[in-house]
């Protein structure tokens, strides 16, 4: 491939030969991804695609704002609280992370205008609860999943068309 091309020649047979030649002393036989779809094939182009590959790569994540990661931390705080061994701890976990959420009421935090509601104590500790099973009881059943803002948007719209 070091070689220069011959004068005369156009660029497309003296490449298409040089590919030709290397077909056939077997260069491209056991390349990698071989007989694999294309990654990425069909779907929109995407110009961060090579950072995306290489934070999932390194198990990385984007940052997020100030105010995502403090929601999200929220969440992941009462998933751990209903997961935790006793009362007690789950209460524990859910008034730590209302301190979090009053001193993010203290200081602005970067990113968009969101306001992270105080988890209530209370609630958590009911649900921890019920989905322990105590001697002589059933264990009640898992509270249904808040309605998503698009199913929300879509009820309220069809309540208002209900009324036109």
């Amino acid at each position: 491939m070091t070689e220069r091309k011959p004068l005369g020649v156009s660029f497309e047979s003296w490449i298409d030969r040089q590919i030709r030649e290397a077909t056939e002393r077997g260069e491209f036989d056991d390349l990698p991804g071989a007989g694999k779809p294309i990654p990425g094939q069909g779907k929109p182009y995407d110009e961060m695609w090579w950072v995306k590959q290489k934070m999932r790569a390194e198990n990385l994540s984007f940052p997020l704002p100030g105010t995502l990661a403090l929601r999200r931390e929220a969440e992941e705080a009462r998933a751990e609280a209903l997961g935790a061994r006793t009362e007690a701890e789950a209460r524990r976990i859910v008034e730590e992370m209302n301190d979090k959420i009053r001193d993010s009421y203290r200081t602005p935090l970067s990113g968009p205008p969101v306001v992270q509601p105080l988890i209530d104590v209370d609630e958590v500790a009911a649900q921890w609860r019920a989905l322990r099973p105590v001697a002589g009881r059933k264990p009640a059943p898992a509270p249904a999943p808040a309605p998503t803002p698009e199913k929300r948007r879509k009820r309220s719209f069809l309540r208002w068309f209900g009324r036109r």
